[in-house]
């Protein structure tokens, strides 16, 4: 259930409705990796290029503030690493205070649906999405279809997990992406959640910003992107190529001009 403070914060971390999001928590799952060592400056450029958000773990709060050009700043409250046991295993690392008392405007959670520990991912974020509720702070669910047997591209199996999120109480819900416009619609369509999609590893400009024009032709809200963002050569380049999208309705070919990308695949 909305509430008025739920409702002004969602308008602090998008823009009438849609959404650019760049996640850069990456730095407990994966290191201090290329954009995130000097992770002010990527804020920086990608809150001047279009990203209406950007979103760490508590600890970056922070580094976080000075940087972001007057945007939004999402907490995200689970995490694993890479060189652990089980990358699929996200632990609590944070709470919806904790976010509050840091300058957050909303907080994140990421469950992976059909995993082994979907059981306990499911009951933390039904906690966190209670709390959130209490405090008005609205709720983003990385809610990815993960698992063995499971196919993380199915739209049968994203639209599942999108429904999840929903049925649980998220506002906004992360997803992968089905692999095109047709089949993606299913997932947008299994819920009344603003539905935005992970951008994945980094792949080229245009088939970076090709995918987004595919979640928007879907009916979809936008993207929550991080490394095909943080990890770019330039990435107020690429978030101008991508909001261009999100934001203005631009085509592939007219986004990447825009933001001076070649148009070349």
């Amino acid at each position: 259930m909305t509430t008025t403070g739920i409702d002004a914060r969602l308008d602090r971390i998008g823009t009438d409705d849609s959404y650019v999001i760049v996640p850069m928590d990456h730095g407990i799952t994966m290191g201090a990796v290329q954009g995130l060592k000097d992770i002010e400056s990527t804020i920086d450029g990608v809150t001047s290029g279009g990203a209406d958000a950007v979103l760490t773990q508590k600890g970056i709060a922070p580094r976080v503030h000075e940087h972001k050009n007057g945007k939004g700043y999402i907490v995200h409250l689970n995490g694993s690493t890479t060189i652990g046991p089980d990358e699929q295993d996200k632990r609590l690392t944070g709470t919806v205070e904790e976010a509050v008392r840091v300058g957050a405007d909303a907080v994140s959670f990421h469950i992976n649906v059909g995993s082994d520990h979907e059981p306990d991912q499911l009951s933390q974020l039904s906690e966190v999405t209670a709390n959130a509720e209490r405090l008005g702070i609205p709720v983003l669910a990385m809610a990815y279809a993960r698992g063995p047997g499971v196919d993380s591209e199915d739209p049968e199996a994203l639209g599942h997990a999108v429904r999840l999120a929903e049925e649980l109480g998220a506002d906004i819900v992360k997803t992968g992406y089905s692999g095109d416009a047709e089949s993606f619609q299913h997932v947008v369509e299994s819920t009344r959640l603003p539905v935005v999609i992970a951008g994945g590893s980094k792949g080229t400009d245009r088939e970076t910003v090709e995918m987004v024009r595919g979640v928007m032709d879907a009916g979809g809200a936008g993207v929550s992107m991080g490394r095909s963002i943080f990890q770019h050569e330039n990435p107020e380049a690429i978030a101008t190529a991508v909001a261009g999208v999100v934001h203005h309705d631009l085509s592939t070919d007219d986004a990447l001009a825009k933001a001076g990308l070649a148009l070349e695949a």
